[in-house]
């Protein structure tokens, strides 16, 4: 089975082909980055125009790098949400039209269940059940996983994503945007024990998350301690730690509770090489595993939309004819899948 995935939930286009024999065919994306950085975030209209720009040449270049043709497709997965509903509308206009044309199956995919899913895509992919710690610019959840639709939410943030305090603190130390990964990047030379930031709701029972305050902590002592570049290091340390260790803290209650000795990352923040070091240590001594999919697949990406959609679309689901897309969606209400 051979299934085109269409990812349009923000600021990224992405396009792929996954086989269920063959793995992974074609992979394209465009990213929004340059179009958006002027405005400081993503500007949903604008964002929107892009993906009808881009989507069906990235389709175009997905087949021919497949070395494929329509009719070799047997089913299009696109994500239907969580994301800008203007964004959402695009991917699922152009991949429910493609469907209909073809005459196969189209299913709607969930953003969050593709990233989920998407170290499935490595070599090595974990095996249910496992702890989920999904954490992004739009979202920080710990999901009890033991099979693909079967997840129970443990604890999620009650106000910024880590990814978002990331961003938002970095343009406190005047970085462009996205500034996520360039103060992951100034942090590697601080100093870090020059500044200590609080590890917020670490000290109650748990495993819900809150970084907003962490971020005007981080405002507060910019404005107290200078802005010469050392320091603006120094901080970016400091908050780098202090997020890293507040999510491996909530693992560690999450695996606790649960009793798996899996964890799984995924996410644009996933790519953090603090997070994945500090999580992988946690779980070395736990005698535990930790995966995650490769940085590319961190992001938003058509491929892990392609095979989430391949699994329930083996598993005999698909979407009715009828248009909608979901701009927010919970991720536990999602079917469970029984067999693919």
């Amino acid at each position: 089975m051979r299934i085109l995935g269409i990812e349009t939930s923000c600021d990224e286009t992405g396009v792929a082909i996954y086989d269920d024999q063959q793995g992974l065919l074609a992979d394209q994306l465009y990213s929004q980055i340059k179009l958006h950085a002027d405005y400081g975030g993503v500007v949903p209209e604008l964002a929107s125009r892009d993906h009808v720009r881009k989507t069906v040449p990235l389709i175009q270049a997905a087949l021919k790098q497949a070395n494929l043709i329509a009719a070799d497709i047997d089913g299009v997965a696109f994500t239907a949400g969580p994301g800008l509903v203007g964004a959402l509308l695009v991917g699922a206009t152009v991949g429910r039209s493609l469907a209909l044309a073809w005459n196969v199956p189209a299913i709607a995919v969930h953003h969050m269940e593709g990233h989920l899913l998407a170290p499935m895509l490595e070599e090595n992919p974990p095996q249910f059940p496992f702890v989920a710690l999904l954490v992004s610019g739009g979202h920080t959840q710990l999901i009890s996983v033991t099979g693909v639709g079967q997840y129970q939410l443990l604890g999620e943030s009650i106000d910024d994503a880590a990814g978002e305090a990331f961003d938002k603190t970095a343009k406190l130390l005047g970085l462009d945007y996205p500034g996520g990964p360039m103060l992951s990047k100034m942090a590697e030379r601080g100093d870090g024990e020059r500044f200590h930031f609080p590890r917020p709701m670490t000290d109650r029972p748990g495993m819900d998350f809150s970084f907003s305050g962490l971020k005007t902590f981080a405002a507060n002592t910019i404005r107290q301690s200078g802005d010469d570049g050392q320091t603006k290091a120094d901080i970016a340390r400091a908050f780098e730690d202090a997020v890293v260790d507040t999510l491996a803290i909530k693992c560690r209650r999450a695996l606790e509770e649960t009793g798996f000795n899996r964890l799984v990352i995924a996410g644009g923040v996933s790519a953090n090489r603090a997070l994945r070091h500090k999580l992988a240590e946690m779980m070395k001594q736990r005698k535990g595993e930790v995966f995650y999919a490769r940085p590319e697949f961190c992001t938003d990406n058509g491929a892990m939309i392609a095979y989430a959609g391949m699994i329930r679309l083996k598993a005999e689901e698909s979407s009715p004819l009828e248009l909608t897309v979901r701009p927010r969606w919970p991720l536990e209400q999602l079917p469970p899948v029984v067999y693919y």
